[in-house]
C-alpha cells in the first residue's frame, strides 16, 4: 500500500490519467492502483470533480511556474512566451487539454491578475487584453484538443488526397501571430 496524503493522490491520479486516458480515471481504478479501498479517497476530495479540478490544477504547474513578466518587458514577446507555455502544459498530459477545459484558475487567480495588470501597464487596452487573453487561451485548448484527438484517432489515409495534412505546431502558430496581430492594432491605435 502507498503512503496516502492528497499530493500522492493526485500525482497517482495524474499518473493513471497518462495510461489510460480521462475516460478511463475512475476513483475505483484510483483506490485499487494505490491499494486502498475506494471510499478512503474521499477523505481528501469529496467527489470526482473535487479531484479532477485538483489535477488540472496540479498538470498546470509547469506552466504555473514560469516567470510573470517584469515590468518594461516587451508585452508581445511575452504574450506569445505564456501562450506558447500554457500549450506545452496541456500537450505535456494524456488528455491534457481535456482535464482543464471548463477548470477555474482558481489557485492561479493573483497571477491571472499580474498578468492582466502587465498588459495594460504596457499600453493594451484593459478590455483589449482581457479578451485576448481569454481567445488565446480558448483558442490553445481547442487547438490542444485536437491535436490529442487525432493522436489517438488513427490513420489520416482515408482523407482524400487534395486535403492537407494538418501540422499542428504551424497552425497553433499561425492562429497565435492573428490574435497578437490584432491586438498589436489597438495598443497602436492608443
Amino acid at each position: 500500500m502507498t503512503k496516502m496524503n492528497r499530493e500522492t493522490v493526485i500525482t497517482e491520479a495524474l499518473d493513471l490519467l497518462d495510461e489510460v486516458g480521462l475516460d478511463g480515471v475512475s476513483t475505483r481504478r484510483l483506490a485499487k492502483r494505490l491499494g486502498v479501498e475506494q471510499p478512503s479517497l474521499y477523505w481528501y476530495f469529496r467527489t470526482k470533480r473535487d479531484l479532477l479540478t485538483a489535477m488540472a490544477q496540479a498538470a498546470m504547474a509547469p506552466h504555473a511556474a514560469e516567470p510573470l513578466p517584469e515590468p518594461g518587458e516587451d508585452w508581445h514577446g511575452w504574450f506569445l512566451r505564456n501562450t506558447r507555455s500554457f500549450r506545452r502544459t496541456l500537450l505535456a498530459r494524456r488528455d491534457g487539454a481535456r482535464l482543464h477545459a471548463g477548470s477555474r484558475p482558481t489557485a492561479d487567480l493573483d497571477r491571472v491578475r499580474r498578468k492582466m495588470d502587465f498588459l495594460v501597464a504596457s499600453g493594451v487596452p484593459e478590455r483589449h487584453a482581457q479578451m485576448a487573453m481569454l481567445a488565446a487561451g480558448r483558442f490553445t485548448v481547442g487547438c490542444v484538443l485536437e491535436e490529442q484527438a487525432e493522436t489517438g484517432a488513427g490513420d489520416t489515409a482515408d482523407l482524400p488526397a487534395d486535403v492537407p495534412e494538418i501540422d499542428h505546431e504551424s497552425a497553433f502558430e499561425a492562429g497565435l501571430a492573428l490574435i497578437t496581430d490584432g491586438l498589436v492594432r489597438h495598443v497602436d491605435a492608443r
